[in-house]
């Protein structure tokens, strides 16, 4: 197709729509009217030949067509503002209202989504987001498509092109209740905890966990009792029975706050747990994302400061 023949603005109409969601956002975005932004994507749409978004209640969802080309527009976009280098706009976070999008497992939403939106409630309260789980093989090209604006999981090889930083650096302990007949209020034994049925929590159908892994190192073995795809279904599990539970620290304070259930070192010297924060590269001195990224840190960060003070 000869770019010749298509007018080079509408693909910012494009990329607001995809960043908003929605015709109405995305025209405040731009500051025209929405029959401007409508006649935009219709003539988008005549040049493309694809719908590009389809309506699902109030919001505009991308075609898989529009999701593939959805980072080649946000990149180019990004690179012909950076050659600009004009006065770099900055992001009024209390007047948009924009639909950011992060990937994260539930393990790290009760770390992160209470203080970020207690923050955006306070000072920007247009502005939602949407917590999603998203495979870990399939970050890269979530950013790069724009289907996320930032993702949250453990430490990933990642390609050039996702740049990242460390926001936890945790170890797992041993959840058991309070009055364990056998665990005690002492240091957990490798043989006590190996004699132990477990709870073994994990999103796969099979598969060993990072605690097993870290066993069989050393030529061990543990007995699983239940398999389950929540830690807090597994904390409750464990406040009424013997079993044991190994999980992230951070995560097990969080978790365990309403049960009487006691954490305990992990009985083998584990390998450190990292969360990161993942974004596209092409986003790292873009005012929007920038913001999001910030308030991402600031919430984790104060929720571990709450956590371990509360220790």
């Amino acid at each position: 197709m000869n770019l010749n023949k298509i007018d080079l603005n509408l693909f910012l109409v494009f990329d607001a729509i995809v960043q908003t969601g929605s015709l109405t956002a995305a025209a405040r975005e731009l500051h025209l009217s929405q029959p401007a932004v409508s006649h935009a994507l219709a003539r988008l749409r005549e040049a493309l030949g694809d719908p590009l978004f389809t309506r699902q209640g109030r919001r505009m969802l991308p075609t898989p067509y529009a999701r593939g080309l959805t980072g080649s527009v946000r990149q180019a976009l990004s690179t012909l503002q950076a050659g600009i280098k004009g006065p770099q706009q900055g992001f009024d976070a209390a007047r948009s209202d924009r639909v950011f999008t992060i990937g994260m497992r539930d393990i790290l939403e009760s770390l992160t989504l209470p203080g970020l939106m207690a923050h955006i409630r306070a000072h920007a309260p247009g502005i939602s987001v949407n917590s999603i789980q998203i495979e870990r093989h399939d970050i890269a090209d979530a950013l790069r498509q724009g289907r996320i604006d930032a993702a949250v999981d453990i430490a990933l090889p990642v390609p050039h092109e996702v740049s990242h930083t460390r926001l936890v650096l945790d170890k797992l302990v041993v959840v058991a209740r309070a009055d364990h007949p056998v665990v005690g209020a002492g240091p957990l034994r490798l043989d006590t905890y190996l004699a132990a049925s477990h709870v073994l929590v994990s999103a796969r159908r099979q598969g060993l966990g990072l605690e097993d892994y870290e066993l069989s190192r050393q030529g061990l073995r543990r007995q699983i009792g239940l398999r389950c795809r929540h830690y807090f279904a597994g904390c409750r599990v464990v406040s009424q029975t013997d079993m044991l539970l190994t999980m992230p620290e951070q995560y097990a304070r969080v978790a365990n706050q309403h049960f009487d259930n006691a954490l305990h070192a992990f009985p083998l010297s584990a390998a450190q747990l990292d969360a990161h924060l993942y974004w596209n590269a092409s986003q790292d001195d873009d005012p929007t994302n920038l913001w999001f990224r910030q308030q991402v840190i600031a919430a984790v960060k104060q929720e571990l400061d709450a956590v371990r003070t509360s220790a």
